[in-house]
């Protein structure tokens, strides 16, 4: 069952991020938290042009908050790609998946437990790679070569 965003939803989420925006200021990681809710309320009603440009300043406060190498930023960047895949743009979405599937790789290696969310990214980097073009087993390649380099074996 696939959910759907209405009106009042929306229109609550906009509410609360500028009550965020308000109390915490405009670069704040809960105001990157509303944005991210926000888009994906816009996703999931299809008005991806109105989602993307609150992803990008989602992605950017994460980035300023938390460095580039953080699992909130690595979030971000999966759900940009994931917009950027849904509109046919699989060139810009790739060096994105990809980032965030070096976040999630780095981490797993580094506390020698998985994120939560790698195999969502994995699955979704395969996909990303099959419909650039990619055979499945060069897109497996792909991904097992990652995990390599990162020496992720989990």
């Amino acid at each position: 069952m696939r959910l759907t965003a209405t009106r009042p939803q929306v229109s609550y989420q906009w509410r609360a991020l500028a009550i965020d925006e308000a109390s915490y200021g405009d670069a704040h990681p809960k105001v990157a938290r509303d944005l991210n809710n926000l888009a994906a309320l816009l996703r999931a009603t299809n008005r991806l042009g109105d989602a993307e440009p609150l992803m990008r300043r989602a992605l950017a406060i994460d980035e300023a908050s938390y460095g580039d190498a953080h699992p909130e930023v690595a979030t971000a960047l999966y759900n940009l790609a994931r917009l950027l895949r849904a509109t046919n743009r699989l060139g810009a979405a790739e060096p994105l998946m990809r980032r965030a599937l070096e976040v999630f790789l780095t981490f797993s290696r580094d506390t020698r437990h998985p994120h939560p969310h790698l195999n969502t990214v994995i699955n979704g980097y395969g996909v990303l790679l099959v419909a650039m073009g990619n055979t499945q087993a060069e897109a497996a390649e792909k991904i097992r070569a990652m995990r390599a380099q990162y020496a992720v074996s989990i």
